[in-house]
């Protein structure tokens, strides 16, 4: 019985603010995207990691302007380690083409790094323990536009208590700890929920066209 309780003592994740702290603490010492994922493959402070196949970092170009921010991998990309893939990837997809944007023209992320089992809402501790990666993972692509898609996605990267009807469609200013200058940033919906939804697409569409007129705007 001691030798079961003390393998559980050596797998089991930290405490919800000890693992919060050792993410600052990775993030911070990470100066590449590549060390960036090499700390979060080593970090043992989210309890997703004990339960997801495979590590979900990023897809698509980071040189690229624009980047675009999930909430969490499902099934299909926790089998192959790549975002938005799955029926919800090929939207986006799809979503981004219409206005002459596909996967060499931006980068793509989630604000959890490792799919909550049964694709549930991420807790609030688990956001915490991934927040720290994802603010430096912004800081290292330093993208000229951000998009939060999904309500988790837009909550927590605006610090905003909103659901996504009243975020979407809208531009906010992000201020991340490790930035010089606050960079802009949309919320929309989440093509998972445009797949249940479609009445909302053309909602959708009005977000995109704000997209692209930020993009020329830019260029």
């Amino acid at each position: 019985m001691r030798e079961q309780v003390d393998l559980w003592t050596e797998h089991a994740p930290l405490a919800p603010s000890q693992g919060v702290a050792d993410s600052r603490a990775a993030a911070a010492a990470a100066d590449t995207l590549d060390a960036l994922r090499a700390a979060l493959s080593a970090f043992e402070g989210c309890a997703l990691k004990q339960t997801a196949t495979n590590l979900v970092f990023a897809d698509g170009n980071p040189d690229a302007d624009v980047m675009i921010l999930g909430e969490a991998p499902g099934a299909e990309e926790d089998r192959r380690g790549v975002p938005f893939v799955g029926a919800s990837g090929q939207l986006m997809d799809r979503m981004l083409a219409a206005i002459g944007l596909d996967r060499d023209s931006v980068y793509i992320s989630n604000i959890l790094f490792w799919r909550p089992p049964g694709n549930r809402n991420p807790t609030t501790a688990e956001v915490a323990a991934c927040m720290p990666f994802v603010q430096r993972h912004i800081e290292l692509v330093r993208p000229k536009a951000l998009v939060f898609v999904g309500g988790a996605s837009a909550k927590a990267m605006l610090d905003r208590t909103e659901g996504i009807m009243r975020l979407r469609g809208k531009w906010y200013d992000y201020h991340g700890p490790g930035l010089d200058r606050s960079i802009p940033a949309l919320a929309t919906f989440h093509p998972a929920y445009l797949l249940r939804s479609p009445g909302q697409k053309r909602a959708a569409w009005h977000d995109l066209l704000l997209l692209k007129t930020r993009l020329e705007e830019m260029s």
